[in-house]
């Protein structure tokens, strides 16, 4: 080690409280790099697991493919593992109680799919031949069919067909039924004897109004040709963007036109076919990458700036005895990289212990398991990319943070550094203020004021800090803001646990109303749905739908025709949705003057760009009138229903809605206007029922006991469990990144004013000795923080604006809303920086107060 370096070690150790803040800033700053890497890996790991939980694991599936297409899969270079699923067919339960699943549905799966496919075992073992097979224990729970392990049942084994169109019909499709009478045809195709080896959990594959109970048996590879169309799920070696071109190599070597993704999966990867997601993720990883950097850098520069300040005596002496430039300059690199060599370490496994500790806080004190029903724990994932890529940018930013002071530290000549001409350098013009200043806020402003303007290096290196912390801070809470909006914009919002009505086959005249008094049944609501029509004057019409070709054509005597989304619901639930939006339900209630709530804003995806869109539906104000009339397609016929007044305009739905689209608009009103209005089409009417449950699973078994054959019901519990999981995650991502960045600001300004206090001394002191009062001392602080607030907000918040209209246009390739301020975090953050920063220069000042005077005027170093 030369003697240069010795020097600077000499010196950090001289200077351990400077040093201790400087190290204790660069952790905070490794710490933030190193957990959002670490929580970014761990989340998609969680939900890569949750996925292969749930739907098993596989890449791309090929429908129908023959044991020559087979072998093409298998044989290309890029294919890792194929599992096999092979729907043998619907086997007849005798015996069973429950109308709505008649059937046995058997598939055939091979070895690989056994164990790739989500099937959890009950007893027993998995199939490991084709006359084998394992039942769902849902067969047990649901009927009164008694088969045990170790049984033998002989099976006939067919297909199901729609009894007017012959289209064959699969588990998607629900039991066609009429009058309480099984319609559907169902073919025999051949009769087979299985040995029951195992029990399996319900499979997801399963849907509430499936007509069979899902029982899996054996895929024999090298009867693949009796096994007649089977689909081929594949994993690939290379889980990149590349694996989209291998799979469509693979299609046109089976000469079809469609492969299946497997897109949730792939999403976790980092894989899309959508571009325009792509390049809104990347665009904003990038954003979000710039920003901590720039914020870490912020933070350490500002300390190695400080220090080469502080240290300008020490390194012109050293210049005086024959040091080069290249030396002092190293001198700064080398005290960068000792500083780094400690901090990076600790900054890394502080990083990693705080991710810990809120993977912990939400597996223990949350308990996702048993509250959200998610079968998989959030682990810390620790991927040597993660590591490596936390290791580079800290590495790569303390460079950064050193680079100008090092450059600095390289110019200080003897002279300059032994009459410490560098940071105070008086001038008439350089100090001059405006008069106004003394007389509005008096002489302790005025020299607050001249401080800052003598102090320039330390000044600007404060607001610089202050700058970049407010940028910081309004660019993350918007960031995180829009990517919150945006996922919750993706998600269908269901706001409901089960839906009753009709079946395909009857859909009016089913008495749905026993289902509201079950036992389990938290919330309902009984909705009455018509859709009907309007002619909406163009100025009122929504913006897109200008844009649509067939718009003019549409247009009549300035008047297009929207269809409208009529809801009905029932007294209890919309007084409880009108009080919901700020509005009064008395007020909806008057038959000869009806008034509806309209839903004007709305979120949906547009089926050609698929980008997901928020926008106004119809521009209607309050007072205004709709004429509604429906069509009776059998007659061909216009129902004229009546005139509605607008009541109330909102955003938000009521249980049960599905919002329309561009072209369409939703309109609620409570149920008795309802069947005034729509009293010439009641034939039209559907009546559906939505239920919230306290205990699913026993509501699922009510309403089975209850239900009749008329009607069919959809279980969503899974569906609005998995929303409101990924939305749980997304708000600990979220709130856990504002923290971060939270802490990260407020360290710097700390770290940057604190220090620069206290290299303050000899000013305070001298300041002292002429007389300065500690009242006028303390309004001369304030006021400096006053001057530092100010300063920092008028660059801090246009460049925020710029950057947030950088993420806002990186959002748009994917998601369309109306641009927005935010006008909370804007104003969370000009009170901010005042408290922090008057806070800290008032702690550091007292720190400093008691000291004798002549010691302050002696003062070198910190």
């Amino acid at each position: 080690m030369n003697i240069i370096n010795k020097l600077t070690i000499r010196h950090l150790k001289q200077n351990r409280k400077r040093t201790l803040v400087t190290i204790i800033g660069i952790i905070i700053s490794v710490a933030m790099i190193t957990a959002v890497t670490t929580l970014g890996v761990s989340f998609l790991d969680l939900m890569k697991r949750q996925s292969i939980a749930d739907n098993g694991e596989w890449h791309a599936l090929y429908r129908a493919v023959s044991e020559e297409d087979i072998d093409i899969i298998s044989s290309d270079h890029s294919v890792d593992e194929i599992s096999l699923i092979s729907k043998l067919g619907y086997a007849k339960l005798e015996g069973a109680h429950n109308p709505n699943k008649p059937y046995l549905f058997i598939q055939q799966i091979n070895d690989n799919g056994l164990a790739q496919f989500p099937i959890t075992l009950k007893g027993g073992r998995l199939p490991n031949s084709p006359n084998e097979i394992i039942i769902s224990n849902e067969l047990w729970r649901d009927t009164e069919v008694v088969i045990e392990i170790g049984d033998q049942i002989t099976m006939d084994i067919g297909q199901r067909y729609d009894a007017d169109t012959k289209v064959q019909l699969g588990q998607s499709d629900e039991l066609q039924v009429l009058e309480g009478q099984i319609i559907e045809e169902w073919k025999k195709e051949e009769t087979r004897t299985f040995t029951v080896v195992g029990i399996i959990e319900q499979s997801n594959w399963d849907i509430s109004w499936s007509p069979g109970y899902t029982a899996i048996s054996y895929l024999d590879m090298e009867r693949l040709s009796a096994a007649g169309s089977v689909n081929a799920h594949v994993t690939f070696k290379d889980v990149n963007f590349s694996l989209f071109k291998n799979a469509e190599n693979i299609m046109e070597q089976l000469n079809r036109e469609e492969v299946t993704y497997n897109n949730e999966l792939l999403r976790y990867y980092g894989l899309t076919k959508n571009m325009d997601l792509a390049i809104t993720l990347f665009s904003l990883f990038g954003i979000i990458i710039l920003v901590i950097m720039i914020g870490s850098i912020s933070l350490i520069y500002n300390a190695f700036a400080i220090s080469v300040s502080e240290r300008s005596r020490h390194l012109g002496m050293l210049s005086s005895i024959g040091a080069t430039k290249k030396q002092k300059r190293n001198s700064v690199f080398f005290e960068g990289a000792v500083v780094g060599s400690i901090s990076i370490p600790l900054g890394i496994i502080a990083g990693v212990c705080g991710i810990a500790l809120t993977f912990w806080f939400i597996n223990s004190v949350i308990i996702i398991e048993e509250s959200l029903g998610v079968s998989e724990n959030l682990y810390v994932v620790l991927t040597p990319w993660s590591i490596i890529t936390s290791v580079i940018i800290s590495a790569v930013t303390i460079f950064i943070s050193t680079y100008k002071p090092a450059i600095i530290a390289s110019r200080i000549s003897a002279i300059d550094a032994i009459r410490q001409s560098n940071d105070v350098k008086l001038s008439g013009k350089s100090v001059k203020t405006s008069k106004l200043t003394r007389k509005l806020f008096g002489i302790e402003a005025e020299i607050g004021l001249k401080n800052l303007k003598r102090n320039k290096k330390r000044y600007r290196a404060t607001l610089f800090s202050l700058v970049i912390s407010i940028v910081l801070f309004i660019s993350i809470s918007y960031f995180t803001d829009n990517l919150e909006k945006s996922f919750e914009m993706s998600m269908e919002n269901i706001n409901f646990d089960f839906k009753l009505g009709g079946n395909s086959n009857n859909l009016t005249d089913v008495d749905l109303d026993p289902f509201t008094k079950l036992e389990t049944v938290t919330e309902y609501s009984m909705v009455d749905f018509l859709q009907v029509s309007t002619w909406v004057d163009e100025d009122k019409i929504n913006e897109r739908l200008k844009q649509d070709p067939y718009y003019n054509e549409a247009l009549k005597d300035g008047k297009y025709p929207y269809y409208v989304n009529f809801y009905g619901y029932d007294h209890k639930s919309f007084s409880a949705y009108a009080k919901k939006i700020g509005a009064d339900p008395e007020e909806f209630m008057d038959p000869s003057n009806p008034k509806a709530i309209i839903i004007d804003e709305i979120t949906y995806r547009d089926p050609e760009t698929g980008r997901f869109i928020h926008a106004n539906s119809i521009h209607q104000e309050l007072g205004d009138e709709l004429s509604l009339f429906a069509t009776d397609y059998e007659t061909d016929k216009e129902l004229p229903l009546g005139t509605i007044e607008t009541g109330a305009l909102t955003d938000q739905i009521p249980m049960g809605m599905y919002t329309a689209h561009t072209g369409g608009v939703d309109v609620v009103v409570p149920e008795q206007i309802f069947n005034e209005l729509a009293e010439s089409a009641e034939h039209l009417v559907e009546e559906t029922l939505f239920l919230n449950s306290s205990d699913p699973d026993k509501t699922v078994e009510e309403i089975n006991e209850l239900k009749t054959s008329g009607i069919s019901y959809y279980n969503v519990v899974q569906q609005k469990e998995d929303e409101q999981r990924l939305l749980l995650f997304m708000a600990v991502f979220v709130y856990g990144f504002i923290v971060l960045i939270s802490a990260i600001s407020i360290a710097n300004i700390f770290n940057t004013i604190s220090t620069s206090v206290a290299l303050r001394k000899r000013e305070f002191a001298m300041l002292k000795s002429v007389g300065m009062t500690p009242k006028s001392f303390d309004q001369m602080i304030y006021y400096e923080s006053i001057f530092y607030g100010i300063k920092a907000l008028l660059y801090g918040l246009p460049l925020s604006v710029i950057i947030i209209v950088l993420m806002y246009n990186a959002f748009l390739s994917t998601f369309e809303y109306g641009f927005m301020l935010p006008w909370m975090s804007i104003l969370f953050v000009i009170i901010s920086i005042f408290v922090i920063v008057g806070a800290t220069m008032i702690y550091s000042i007292k720190k400093i107060k008691k000291e004798n005077i002549m010691d302050g005027l002696k003062q070198e170093s910190i």
